[in-house]
């Protein structure tokens, strides 16, 4: 894989947290990592989310990488490339046990 470059770390939580953006298709809403001091996007999750259960259960680490198909090739994709925002495509893997979410700008 090339240079991946850290983006934020993602904690699901039970707790509402103060401007929560709601991502409807994935049943989950998000706070923006950007504006935390120390990258931290935290993640509550609907009942019925159509989430893998390891991206529910399980913290992650979110890096951006400059190809997003490059860096999906050999792993173990547990999130197929999806349009988080009008900029940017993500998708989640598993090494072992961490979760990861690659990111790329389009």
């Amino acid at each position: 894989m090339s240079a991946a470059e850290f983006h934020h770390f993602g904690v699901p939580t039970n707790v509402k947290q103060e401007n929560e953006i709601y991502i409807e298709g994935a049943g989950v809403n998000i706070t923006d990592a950007e504006s935390h001091p120390y990258g931290v996007e935290f993640l509550r999750f609907d009942a019925d989310s159509p989430m893998p259960e390891a991206v529910k259960t399980k913290c992650h680490a979110a890096f951006k990488v400059p190809d997003l198909d490059a860096a999906l090739k050999g792993q173990n994709v547990i999130i197929e490339p999806f349009d988080a925002t009008e900029t940017l495509t993500c998708a989640f893997i598993t090494d072992g046990d961490a979760v990861i979410e690659l990111m790329q700008e389009k």
